[in-house]
């Protein structure tokens, strides 16, 4: 059959949403009928705006019910180019969109958590190094992100780098992150997520020992588990000696690739690893995530009707469906 013989108003059986890959519930809507009195509708350009628009108010109207109490991640693994950040900022952004108090801790160094969300972060910017080191409280570094007034950023600068060094000497340098945390009284945020350099120093193990929840980007690639087992026994010997609660309670695919075999082999070793801790979204590989940062923006600020926006939208439901039946190790005691 020729595109000129399909009948009209259906597209090819490869992109109705039967026979896509199980990225997103929401990536596909049917098509947008013209309407005469804008000239932008019926063409692709008006077709994607008008899309993301109605995604964007569904989601603003699905407003997502709030925890019984603060939930508290770090996201880690100790390869670097998982997508981390990537994971960070856009479930943060996801979830403050769906009506929800979230904040992100940078700890990385590099401060591309900060850069996404929008977050001045020049070196003299109040910022987590400062937190860590006892200069200011965390309410003092709190910056709201400029595209969501539920939305606030810890950033960090590149004094963090030396931060390693200098907490080495300090009283109870695990568990600074931890104690900061414990004062911040005035904002109830209901998500807070630590973003982590992807090595295992005292930066990671401050954000390990002040979260009882550990969520795992994973990206379906060639090495995918590399590094995930010396993880785990990390956070075993964390959980033993610092932090009784701590539990990896999520994991993400991330980079997923539907035309590849590679792609669903790793999903499903990862799948029969964790279990039911995989999230059943998978995160798409996207140029247009990669390009967002660059904009100062997530991805659901920079094309919110994308597939990778549609995908952290609902890691970010099925994350906060699970705040009900998580129990935490202390809570079972």
């Amino acid at each position: 059959m020729t595109r000129s013989d399909r009948p009209a108003g259906r597209r090819p059986a490869a992109d109705r949403p039967g026979n896509a890959a199980n990225v997103s519930r929401e990536t596909w809507l049917p098509p947008i009928e013209p309407d005469w009195q804008d000239p932008s509708i019926g063409t692709p350009i008006g077709e994607e705006a008008e899309r993301a628009v109605k995604i964007l108010h569904r989601a603003k109207g699905q407003g997502l019910p709030r925890p019984k109490r603060q939930r508290v991640f770090t996201i880690a693994n100790q390869k670097g180019g998982v997508g981390k950040t990537t994971t960070a900022v856009n479930v943060a952004a996801a979830l403050a969109l769906q009506g929800l108090n979230t904040l992100v801790i940078d700890l990385d160094p590099q401060g591309n958590a900060s850069t996404a969300l929008g977050i001045e972060h020049r070196p003299g910017t109040p910022s987590s190094y400062e937190v860590l080191i006892g200069e200011i409280t965390l309410e003092e570094a709190l910056h709201q992100s400029p595209h969501n007034e539920r939305l606030y950023c810890v950033p960090a600068t590149i004094d963090l780098a030396g931060a390693e060094i200098e907490l080495v000497s300090m009283v109870a340098r695990e568990t600074r992150l931890r104690n900061a945390l414990a004062s911040l009284k005035q904002h109830d945020f209901d998500y807070v997520f630590i973003d982590c350099p992807p090595s295992l120093g005292l930066l990671t193990i401050n954000a390990l020992v002040a979260a009882p929840e550990v969520l795992i980007p994973i990206q379906c690639e060639y090495y995918a588990l590399e590094g995930v087992g010396q993880l785990l026994r990390n956070i075993e010997m964390v959980k033993a000696h610092l932090n009784q609660s701590l539990e990896v309670t999520t994991v993400i695919l991330t980079m997923y690739d539907g035309r590849t075999r590679l792609a669903d082999q790793v999903a499903e070793d990862v799948r029969a690893h964790f279990g039911a801790k995989v999230l059943r979204t998978v995160i798409p590989r996207s140029v247009k995530v990669s390009e967002a940062p660059g904009y100062g923006m997530t991805i659901l600020d920079y094309d919110p009707g994308s597939r990778g926006a549609m995908s952290y939208l609902d890691a970010s439901r099925e994350i906060a469906e699970r705040s009900d039946s998580h129990t935490t190790t202390e809570e079972r005691q």
